[in-house]
């Protein structure tokens, strides 16, 4: 900590969770300061928000963090979307809304998520990139505490949170619906962590199954406990008979799934331990499943904190990857190659699995194993354009389903809008707009009703010919991209293990690090695995722009003067997008973990 730097002014357009006042940095002089910039399209940044919360609990009195939100989408820069997203994913600490990435900028970050540390004298004292840094950050503010209360700078007492008082709803932000076999709606009711049971109207309550307070509790309709499900799904008579229950629930922030018996409400856990999966760990742990749905033989699921598709067999309790390598981008190819980037919603039509990948704004097949692109260009492009499947654009898509004529209709849920993707035709239409952040689908004879998430409600639209409003409006992300230069360009990945750690190289080499483009053409070489956390790659000089992707991974394990050392994986993948310039940069640093002084640079 010998260099510190002094943390740049919190500056964006208004603040929440604060009763209405502004906060300064002076305002925090006296506490340790995490900043957590994240946005709220981002599954990663979701992860740190539960990783903090521990965090937030345990050091109540010392603690602020402060949640810095960048918006990658035009709808994230909505206040009235935000406002939504920070009640719904529960976040219980003062936000500061930044569209114009002005302390992004200020604070040089590069990737969501991203953390800094600011201590109680107002310096910057580490940045850690991606999420698992919780023991890290634990170790850290531990240290800063001692030192600053030693030091007389720390403050301790009630930090600037104020909560906002939510409106009652019979829904509160539900994400997806299935219709079951007697008319009435079953509803993954996320912002009341159950799952709710609609009459055939759609709106009558019946009844809740799950307690209404976060947890992984099985159990009756009455004791059980969920965590923001998100996906439904319906099992066949003969596998539900065989299994004891009938509805899989992607019980996404226990990353679990459940399952629910109709008769009685009665939940069990079906895979998962409530545990997050992190690279080069066992199936037993799932990573924020987001969807669920019954092909083939099996339960697929959506798992959108990995960015691939598993699946389950609900009689053996086996667990699969089916798809995706873990590398988040849209590349097509064999399942066990192809990229995926946060799927978050699936649709079967008999042998083909519809998917759509929510980061790249796409809409994906798989069949045959082999993994297709219908609609979608990649991480940073995305829009609300109709037309020729290859010029049309979505904005977030978080769920589909198949329509009686075999066509595909799309959750559009950035755009407000259900779309139609025709594959017979190969064209894109809007079949609805201005609705609130649609995030499921049901057809339901000439309708198709629509889990209208922030509008806390289900939407019933006729098919086909519901009022139609055609919008051609196409973006690229406002995240500034980084300007590099034609041939050799060094990419250094900064780690230093946290405190009281030291690099784990009993099994073989601690760091591994992976560079890879889209498109591939951007590097002319360079690209690939290796050990080392600095390469020289080549950027071709005929390219003009693109993304860098960087994948890294490495191993940390607790100092010899512990009983009993905890061994611990850092990792992050980084997206970067950049332009190729001859006055461009030469050398790419990115922080992988809280080197000290790993502030703004």
């Amino acid at each position: 900590m010998a260099s510190r730097l002094r943390a740049p002014e919190l500056r964006g357009r208004a603040w929440l969770n604060t009763g209405g006042r502004d906060l300064s940095l002076a305002d925090l002089r006296g506490k340790v300061v995490v900043l957590d910039f994240w946005t709220f399209c981002c599954v990663n940044c979701l992860h740190v928000l539960d990783e903090l919360r521990a965090l937030e609990a345990k050091y109540a009195d010392v603690l602020v963090v402060v949640g810095v939100h960048s918006p990658k989408f035009v709808h994230e820069a909505d206040p009235a979307a935000l406002s939504a997203a920070v009640e719904r994913y529960g976040v219980e600490h003062p936000v500061l809304d930044d569209p114009e990435l002005a302390t992004w900028q200020q604070y040089a970050v590069r990737a969501w998520p991203t953390l800094s540390v600011v201590d109680p004298a107002g310096y910057v004292v580490a940045q850690l990139s991606g999420e698992g840094h919780g023991h890290a950050l634990d170790a850290l503010i531990g240290e800063l505490v001692r030192s600053h209360e030693r030091a007389g700078t720390l403050h301790r007492g009630q930090g600037p949170f104020v909560p906002a008082t939510p409106e009652p709803s019979t829904l509160r932000f539900p994400a997806k619906a299935v219709r079951l076999p007697h008319g009435t709606y079953l509803v993954a009711d996320a912002g009341h962590h159950c799952v709710t049971e609609l009459a055939s109207d759609g709106e009558s309550l019946l009844r809740r199954i799950g307690s209404g307070q976060r947890g992984l509790v099985d159990g009756s309709a009455d004791a059980a406990r969920f965590n923001e499900p998100n996906g439904l799904c319906l099992l066949p008579d003969e596998v539900a008979r065989a299994v004891g229950y009938e509805v899989v629930v992607a019980d996404t922030a226990n990353h679990a799934l459940r399952g629910v018996r109709l008769d009685t409400g009665h939940v069990t856990t079906v895979a998962g331990n409530g545990e997050q999966w992190m690279r080069g760990g066992d199936t037993s742990r799932l990573s924020s499943p987001w969807d669920v749905a019954w092909f083939g033989d099996r339960v697929v699921i959506a798992m959108a904190g990995v960015h691939q598709l598993w699946t389950c067999d609900p009689t053996s309790m086996e667990v699969e990857v089916l798809a995706g390598t873990t590398s988040e981008g849209l590349v097509d190819g064999d399942a066990g190659q192809a990229w995926l980037a946060q799927t978050s919603g699936l649709a079967v039509d008999d042998e083909t699995l519809w998917f759509v990948d929510s980061e790249t704004s796409s809409l994906r097949r798989l069949r045959n194993g082999v993994v297709h692109t219908a609609v979608g260009k990649g991480l940073f492009e995305f829009g609300h354009v109709d037309g020729p499947a290859d010029e049309a654009l979505f904005q977030h898509p978080l769920a589909a389903t198949v329509l009686p004529d075999r066509s595909v209709a799309v959750a559009d849920t950035y755009n407000g809008a259900v779309r139609r993707f025709d594959p017979a035709t190969g064209l894109v239409s809007t079949l609805a707009s201005g609705l609130l952040e649609p995030s499921g689908l049901v057809v339901d004879g000439e309708h198709i009703v629509a889990v209208e998430s922030n509008a806390h409600r289900l939407t019933r639209l006729r098919l086909p010919d519901e009022a139609l409003r055609v919008v051609d409006a196409s973006y690229r992300t406002h995240r500034p991209a980084t300007s590099v230069a034609p041939g050799d360009l060094t990419v250094d990945v900064v780690f230093e293990p946290p405190p009281g750690q030291k690099l784990d190289d009993r099994y073989g080499p601690a760091t591994h690090l992976v560079v890879s483009a889209s498109p591939p053409e951007l590097l002319a070489g360079g690209a690939g695995p290796g050990t080392e956390l600095r390469r020289t790659v080549t950027v071709n000089p005929d390219a003009e722009a693109g993304v860098l992707h960087v994948s890294v991974r490495a191993a940390s394990c607790d100092g010899d003067d512990v009983q009993f050392p905890a061994c611990h994986v850092h990792q992050q993948d980084w997206g970067v997008p950049v332009v190729v310039s001859d006055s461009g940069d030469r050398a790419l640093v990115l922080v992988l973990a809280g080197a000290p002084g790993g502030g703004p640079a």
